[in-house]
């Protein structure tokens, strides 16, 4: 089982990740861990680190899901994957889950940095629709519709994952 699991910030996407690792017992990568340099906030790792450190993800690992947003790769693991996840929930629901998100230590070092970056983080995500990069809903929109395996796409998580506590 090799799942990719990809939408807009606030989808779902890690809770549905973490849901299905520990169900089906999975490597899990969230891509932040690898796009961004790690103890700094939105400073990006180099390109070249990116890409070798998917590739030795993939290559370690026999049975696994990857989330994230970064549409450039989930379309260079998807080749790699059994099966691919689009969370759409909207814009509206995104934006409610971004507010409710606990403290991300591997992303920020406090609370209150994470708390500084959140009306930016917003804004951001509600341009996910009308943007056009990497990261944005037309790029995955098409990683999705051009995908010829097996494919989901669910407006909510379902129930079992919204429902289990991953405390």
């Amino acid at each position: 089982m090799k799942i990719l699991v990809f939408g807009n910030f606030g989808s779902g996407k890690s809770t549905y990740a973490k849901a299905m690792a520990e169900r089906h017992a999975l490597a899990h990568l969230d891509l932040d861990t690898i796009v961004w340099e790690p103890g700094q906030v939105a400073v990006p790792r180099p390109a070249a680190d990116i890409n070798r450190s998917l590739q030795e993800f993939l290559g370690t690992h026999p049975r696994w899901i990857i989330e994230g947003c970064y549409g450039e790769l989930v379309a260079a693991a998807a080749p790699h994957g059994d099966e691919l996840v689009f969370l759409n929930p909207g814009r509206e629901v995104c934006l409610a889950n971004n507010r409710r998100r606990p403290w991300e230590p591997h992303k920020y070092g406090s609370v209150e940095a994470q708390n500084a970056m959140l009306e930016t983080l917003q804004a951001w995500v509600a341009g996910y629709y009308v943007r056009s990069d990497d990261w944005s809903y037309q790029r995955h929109r098409h990683i999705f519709d051009a995908h010829k395996g097996i494919k989901h796409e669910y407006a909510s998580l379902p129930l079992w994952i919204a429902t289990t506590d991953l405390g």
